[in-house]
């Protein structure tokens, strides 16, 4: 019995051994005891993380997937989530601090990261195969085209890594980009010294036109004109660290409510 990839669940199932083990070697251990795999698919890179000292889960959503599981892979018993990770609440299976790891289908991968900066507090560590160019974008520093709202949003809670490469033919069936492994690992400030949802909300707005100064792009935030001749909003958000737009949103914060 095999799983056969299905395109409307963006599947592409790793077919390298030594990849698989160095992906699941990615992982510290450190400041957590439970890991949960996204994606399993035949548990390729399952059978890596089960070696290792942690309480390894998986969640998947394709029935065939984890009927494959249930059949093939003894040592999951009673720890495989049927379900979307989109639409799961880790704190209805998870008590503490867990890990979370996969191969990523491409067509999600950044919906996975926010669900997971969205629980941040229970995710230590976050580790796991992307889209090569959605990898370097979210370990980007400021002043490149390539740095936007990922960058921004993950190290604005995370300490990112890239690790290394993948060939899109290690890969059944061959995707028609590379592949790039990465590691984030969370700071320890978990919450930012500024309104966390005006600042998403600032960082979002802000890339939405990159090639615009923050003057123009924030408009819509309906700005007095004393904060607009402020020298920050000369720049592009490409420009701005994390840090700078913390700054910035605490700014705009003000603005729209003076302390009396």
């Amino acid at each position: 019995m095999s799983v056969h990839p299905k395109k409307y669940l963006g599947q592409h199932f790793l077919t390298d051994q030594n990849i698989a083990k160095n992906i699941a070697a990615t992982l510290s251990g450190t400041g957590y005891s439970t890991v949960l795999e996204i994606g399993p698919g035949m548990g390729m890179l399952t059978q890596y993380l089960l070696q290792h000292s942690y309480s390894t889960h998986v969640i998947e959503i394709d029935t065939e997937s984890i009927d494959y599981l249930k059949t093939n892979v003894s040592e999951l018993e009673n720890r495989i989530i049927e379900g979307d990770f989109l639409k799961l609440d880790l704190t209805e299976y998870f008590d503490d601090q867990v890990a979370i790891i996969g191969n990523f289908p491409y067509n999600i991968s950044s919906q996975i990261l926010f669900r997971v900066i969205e629980q941040r507090h229970l995710v230590p560590e976050f580790a796991g195969m992307f889209q090569k160019e959605v990898a370097e974008r979210i370990c980007e520093k400021p002043g490149s085209k390539a740095y936007g709202i990922l960058s921004v949003l993950t190290q604005a809670f995370y300490t990112p890594e890239y690790l290394f490469n993948v060939s899109r033919f290690v890969f059944d069936p061959p995707p028609k980009v590379a592949s790039g492994v990465i590691r984030l690992r969370r700071k320890e400030k978990q919450e930012l010294p500024c309104d966390t949802a005006l600042f998403f909300r600032v960082v979002k707005t802000a890339f939405q036109q990159r090639r615009k100064t923050l003057r123009n792009s924030l408009k819509s935030f309906g700005l007095s004109p004393s904060l607009k001749e402020d020298s920050i909003f000369d720049e592009r958000p490409e420009r701005l660290s994390v840090s700078d737009f913390v700054q910035l949103t605490q700014k705009i914060a003000d603005d729209s409510f003076p302390t009396q």
